[in-house]
């Protein structure tokens, strides 16, 4: 069975922000540092957060808990199954050997009109699974070397699910079930889909859980302003990013006060070729360059840098 919960936010409980300047509180008076690794959804510019993990684990600086949602929730994965340079160096050649062929199949008879096809979506996962069965290097979420979580959307109720123990490929797999793009996983008779739909980066879960110190690894630029879509995929899949996008927003400018955070842009912003992989070792080198910057301009500034 796979632990499966619903958010905090809006169930009628304590505020997390109440939680959080709690915890918080505790956590300083005790002298604590709880890290969190922050992974957002964003498809094929996931290659970003693999130079982001890179150069995030030469300077010394690891993770006490992961959450990821989307590819986000793969890369997340490989991070706390290895969190070693070999780990990520290992990431790093699978990304490089990616293609579109790879983790999206053709079938026979491909185009645009496979959207209006009866079926659950344009691709099978057989390229995902395959990918993490081969690579995956815990079996069971409860089971990787750093705590490790994962965010899905319930298509029975639209609300978040937090996916905390149990088998760890079929919970990455409903994370990152792309609408239309990948069909749907069924877990503990819940119809689960991509995580960014409801929360592509999930701060306000590694807040809500006392996180001191916050690491977010995007796809994209942090502040999102999308091109005018040229191709009607390029049209649906501007429209789902916008709105993921927009509950990052309200969430960052609305941060507790003793909660560091650095946020690291992935740079250019999401494109209709999804299946594109061409630009994975100039991404690759973009999320080094990106954590270098951040890290080294908040030394010198003494304190928080958010780009």
């Amino acid at each position: 069975m796979s632990a499966v919960e619903p958010s905090p936010i809006g169930t009628g409980r304590e505020p997390w922000w109440e939680r959080v300047a709690r915890r918080g509180r505790a956590r300083r008076q005790a002298g604590e540092t709880h890290t969190a690794f922050v992974l957002a959804g964003g498809g094929n510019r996931g290659a970003v957060q693999v130079g982001m993990l890179a150069e995030l684990v030469d300077r010394g600086i690891r993770a006490d808990r992961v959450y990821g949602a989307s590819v986000g929730a793969v890369n997340g994965a490989a991070y706390s199954g290895d969190p070693t340079p070999r780990g990520i160096t290992h990431l790093e050649t699978v990304w490089r050997s990616l293609s579109g062929d790879t983790i999206f199949p053709r079938t026979p008879i491909h185009g645009p009109w496979t959207f209006f096809q009866q079926r659950p979506a344009v691709h099978s996962n057989v390229g995902l699974r395959k990918l993490l069965e081969d690579g995956l290097r815990f079996s069971r979420l409860e089971d990787s070397k750093i705590p490790f979580e994962v965010v899905a959307t319930s298509l029975q109720d639209g609300r978040e699910r937090w996916l905390t123990e149990g088998p760890a490929i079929e919970a990455i797999l409903a994370s990152a079930a792309i609408p239309a793009i990948f069909p749907p996983v069924t877990l503990d008779g819940d119809v689960l889909v991509d995580g960014g739909v409801v929360d592509n980066v999930p701060i306000s879960r590694a807040i809500e859980q006392g996180a001191t110190r916050i690491y977010v690894l995007l796809c994209g630029p942090l502040h999102y302003r999308p091109r005018p879509p040229r191709r009607p995929i390029e049209a649906v899949l501007t429209g789902f990013f916008v709105a993921v996008h927009a509950r990052f927003v309200r969430e960052l400018s609305n941060l507790p006060p003793d909660v560091e955070v650095f946020v690291f842009s992935g740079g250019g912003d999401p494109a209709g070729a999804y299946r594109d992989f061409s630009s994975t070792p100039e991404l690759i080198d973009a999320g080094r360059q990106e954590v270098a910057a951040v890290l080294d301009e908040s030394r010198s500034a003494g304190g928080m840098v958010a780009r």
